[in-house]
């Protein structure tokens, strides 16, 4: 590859936020925050679903609350139209 064309890439550390898996790996992301795992600087960044979590993968549904979202739309379309 020619210097200088491409992102340089890095070591990051992915992390299920709902499993807390860490998945080690390479990047071109920059994260602020770091930490240090088997004497590697990596950089974390945060993952909401990841194949540790999502339901394809453990064949496990979870329940996610959505009371907020339903109880907005509730009010919201629930008005008489007289």
């Amino acid at each position: 590859m020619k210097k200088g064309k491409h992102p340089e890439s890095r070591p990051v550390c992915f992390v299920d936020v709902s499993s807390g898996k860490k998945f080690l790996t390479e990047s071109t992301m920059r994260p602020k925050e770091k930490q240090v795992i088997d004497g590697v600087e990596y950089g974390i960044v945060p993952c909401d679903v990841t194949s540790d979590s999502h339901p394809a993968y453990t064949g496990i549904k979870r329940f996610v609350d959505t009371a907020g979202r339903v109880e907005k739309f509730k009010k919201r379309f629930s008005r008489s139209r007289a």
